[in-house]
């Protein structure tokens, strides 16, 4: 069965992709990289609403998050891969 694009990332260092749909718990999707037309899966491991970011990655408490190969934020908590990215666990670094 053909797995539906439902995310796309920027960049392949990225370390988050928005959703370009709706995202249930659990959901297997595929993940494309605009910069190489490259594909990666990843399982949803909460509900993503479209245009809100999903984790591509572990990213620890305080590291840098990665969005169109720039960073632009920092994690306020450890979040695991697949997981819901928003203003409840990233903090811009800009103020």
């Amino acid at each position: 069965m053909l797995m539906e694009v439902k995310a796309l990332a920027h960049a392949k260092n990225d370390s988050v992709a928005v959703a370009t749909d709706d995202l249930k718990e659990g959901e297997e999707i595929q993940v494309a990289f605009l910069d190489n037309n490259e594909k990666t899966k990843i399982t949803t491991a909460e509900v993503i609403p479209l245009g809100h970011k999903i984790s591509l990655k572990d990213i620890k408490k305080g590291e840098n998050v990665i969005e169109y190969g720039e960073v632009i934020g920092a994690a306020t908590k450890d979040i695991k891969r697949g997981e819901h990215v928003h203003i409840h666990n990233i903090k811009s670094l800009r103020w």
